[in-house]
């Protein structure tokens, strides 16, 4: 069996301008990995010094970079989101927006070798999308558009499992197999969204044939809280084990909000991840 490898999201200082003291604190805390939450206020991806101080950050720390979350909102100030860009609209203006901002993003991988880039197909359930958003359409035509985009960088798609009818895992299933020509693309098992749709295991088997990476967090089934795993109503062992009979042997990425500082999140995590070995290994 191969030894599982586990990444943090530098989704947990998505409030903070990102640092070379955050990646040396993941890395202190025994990770192996690191996937760029996309963000213009968190990471400027469109400046070259930005990108080759984050290679040199990198290199220092031994961490890969693993995946790009593909960018899905402009802006963080204090705890109020901006604007969110939407592949899925059926606005043409907004939904090319949203792929030049991927495109943008895609900056990072063009220097530095990863190995996905992460891609919401709309908007959340908890956003009021506008009339003609989250269309099925546009988001095939901006799939195709991204795949264009990533084949020249050897960088693979992975749709994200999201609160909403267009990702949950039957859907993505569908759309990679039915509705869109994408060889290399496959999905992205977010463990806490999945969760709020209901059953996991459920949504393991579904996504079996496709799954490439993973987003692992908890939460109580009811909103996408972001926990440390353990610390919500996920059946951990069970999930665990699901993913593992499919076949599944690649990164754990950890997809965190901060509760209490980044560091104790961290600490909670490490012991989270010793756990995950335990049964992974069991």
């Amino acid at each position: 069996m191969t030894t599982p490898r586990f990444g943090v999201s530098t989704h947990l200082y998505h409030h903070q301008r990102l640092s070379r003291d955050h990646l040396v604190e993941i890395a202190a805390h025994g990770f192996e990995a690191v996937e760029l939450f996309a963000m213009p206020t968190h990471f400027d991806y469109r400046n070259p010094a930005a990108i080759a101080d984050l290679q040199e950050w990198l290199a220092d720390t031994r961490l890969d970079l693993h995946a790009i979350h593909a960018p899905i909102v402009e802006s963080l100030s204090g705890t109020r989101w901006g604007p969110s860009y939407s592949n899925a609209s059926a606005d043409e203006a907004v939904r090319r927006a949203a792929v030049q901002e991927a495109d943008a993003a895609l900056n990072v991988a063009r220097r530095i070798p990863a190995d996905y880039l992460v891609v919401h197909l709309g908007r959340p359930y908890r956003e009021a999308a506008p009339a003609g958003d989250n269309s099925r359409a546009a988001a095939a035509r901006s799939l195709e558009e991204l795949q264009a985009l990533v084949r020249p960088i050897g960088i693979r798609l992975a749709l994200e499992i999201i609160p909403n009818d267009l990702s949950r895992p039957e859907a993505l299933v569908h759309l990679l197999e039915e509705e869109v020509d994408l060889p290399d693309a496959g999905l992205c098992f977010d463990f806490g969204h999945a969760h709020l749709f209901g059953d996991v295991l459920d949504a393991v088997e579904t996504a079996s044939g496709h799954l490439v990476t993973t987003h692992v967090h908890d939460n109580g089934g009811r909103s996408d809280d972001h926990l440390v795993p353990f610390e919500g109503t996920i059946d951990w062992h069970a999930a665990l084990t699901a993913v593992q009979k499919v076949g599944y042997e690649g990164t754990f990425m950890l997809e965190l909000a901060a509760r209490g500082t980044p560091r104790q999140t961290l600490e909670r995590a490490q012991t989270a991840r010793d756990r995950f070995e335990k049964i992974l290994g069991g």
